[in-house]
């Protein structure tokens, strides 16, 4: 190692010599505080799993029932609670048992509950089914086990000859027959 020194003073020692300072002081200084690490060990705000460009498919009895796509899933699981976040969207796409097509939802937002096989869709929520009716929403639930979606929101159902508005709705997921709550009016469209 070359060593040189200025006016009688060894630079490469005040080097080292402050080098190890700094080192002593980083040391020092990284100290954990034990309740703070546990608190971040069990913090429960931080997924579990997470997915990119996701594809689920849903199945009972052996039957696949729907095809979900989200941008970005996450899932969170806890003691209380267990549930799946899409904060980038989502795309769901219901089956009959026969595997053709009952109808569309799309939303720029959903959580799934997983105990209680419930998912709501936020922001910008669209259903659509194969007759062409379209359901907009800002929230909608999807209960897995009873097969219906519903909505205590604003709706607005636009068919081939009307616009129905009204607050709340219920519908089995192939949205054929819906049933509006506190119509606000209906438009025709003919």
């Amino acid at each position: 190692m070359c060593s040189f020194a200025i006016d009688g003073f060894n630079v490469t020692d005040m080097i080292n010599k402050l080098f190890a300072i700094m080192f002593l002081m980083a040391l020092i200084a990284c100290e954990n505080n034990v309740e703070e690490v546990k608190k971040v060990a069990t913090n429960n705000n931080y997924p579990i799993e997470t997915g990119k460009d996701v594809e689920i498919n849903y199945t009972d009895s052996g039957f696949t029932k729907a095809l979900v796509k989200a941008p970005l899933l996450e899932r969170y699981a806890n003691e209380n609670k267990n549930y799946t976040e899409m904060r980038k969207g989502i795309d769901v796409t219901f089956l009959t048992k026969s595997g053709s097509i009952e109808s569309f939802l799309k939303a720029k937002y959903a959580i799934r509950y997983d105990r209680e096989k419930k998912m709501i869709a936020k922001n910008d929520v669209v259903v659509l089914n194969i007759n062409g009716d379209t359901l907009r929403t800002e929230e909608l639930t999807w209960d897995e086990t009873k097969q219906r979606v519903y909505s205590q929101k604003f709706v607005k159902i636009t068919t081939k000859s009307e616009i129905i508005m009204g607050d709340g709705f219920e519908s089995d997921v192939s949205f054929k027959n819906p049933k509006i709550f506190k119509i606000r009016g209906i438009v025709s469209t003919k």
